[in-house]
């Protein structure tokens, strides 16, 4: 499966649930999210742009793997394969044990919509700000997918470029700029 998204700084989150709520758009669930990374024994995922991460929400712990990112017009798309697993802390246990190493933890509360074709997320993320996330999967056709990604946030009145980084990026360049 292929994810293809833009994220885009939002400084006025009423002013986007507004325009959702004008075209009929309602918040289908909202729950928080507690994402912890870890980094390869043998590479640098930082250095080969992939992720593997374990997610905490209200729906239960998800472990996913994302492959390098490729850009596709004004998003950005890449692979990724999810596992829905039973012990969060057993799954970290195991990674531990078999020499990955936690590179960070990322804390959001996401707001879900579905607009369009597309997951519509407007993520408060800890330490980092608000977020809109316009996102498709598909098998294939990511050029299409980015064109209706582009659409849907003009239509949200979301500004400004789309951001290629992720959260985890994003905080780990702050704590890097912070420390030195």
């Amino acid at each position: 499966m292929l994810e293809v998204e833009a994220k885009f700084a939002v400084r006025d989150p009423e002013g986007v649930r507004a325009r959702l709520r004008q075209q009929g758009v309602r918040m289908e669930k909202k729950r928080r999210e507690r994402d912890v990374y870890y980094n390869a024994p043998d590479r640098d995922f930082g250095e080969t742009d992939e992720a593997l991460r374990v997610r905490y929400d209200d729906a239960g712990v998800t472990m996913t793997y994302k492959g390098p990112k490729i850009r596709v017009g004004s998003a950005k798309a890449r692979e990724e394969l999810n596992l829905d697993v039973s012990s969060g802390e057993i799954l970290e246990a195991i990674l531990s044990r078999a020499g990955f190493r936690r590179t960070a933890v990322v804390t959001k509360v996401r707001e879900f919509y579905e607009a369009g074709g597309a997951t519509v997320t407007l993520d408060g993320v800890e330490g980092l700000g608000t977020f809109a996330e316009v996102e498709i999967l598909t098998e294939e056709g990511a050029e299409d997918a980015a064109q209706r990604i582009g659409a849907i946030a003009e239509r949200l009145g979301v500004e400004g470029p789309p951001i290629y980084v992720s959260y985890l990026e994003m905080l780990l360049g702050r704590e890097s700029s912070a420390a030195g």
